[in-house]
């Protein structure tokens, strides 16, 4: 099954900035061949719900492992079985209707 989520991991006890825990997320996501997008708060990924919970358990395993004691995430996830959708499907149906005033 199609999974399209949105991540966001959130190291705890790491200091303020958490931008090299995020780059190794990252890392794990563009490893595991899966279509990213990062955004200000989270990134969304495309894929098979298998391969994507596998990334995001990858994604805590090597936080865990760059001494992160602990991790808070937050998962918002959709699946649809009536058709085939992408991120950017999502996206333009909604600027579509954006540039359609009557819409």
């Amino acid at each position: 099954m199609k999974v399209l989520l949105d991540l966001c991991v959130v190291p705890l006890g790491v200091g303020v900035s958490v931008s090299e825990y995020i780059a190794a997320c990252q890392r794990v996501l563009k490893e595991a061949g899966l279509k990213h997008e990062m955004h200000m708060y989270g990134t969304n990924i495309e894929g098979e719900w298998d391969d994507v919970m596998a990334a995001v358990k990858k994604c805590h395993e090597v936080v865990h492992q760059m001494g992160a004691p602990r991790i808070s995430t937050s998962i918002r996830l959709g699946t649809r079985v009536d058709k085939d959708q992408t991120m950017e499907d999502k996206i333009r149906s909604v600027k579509q209707k954006l540039s359609n005033p009557g819409v």
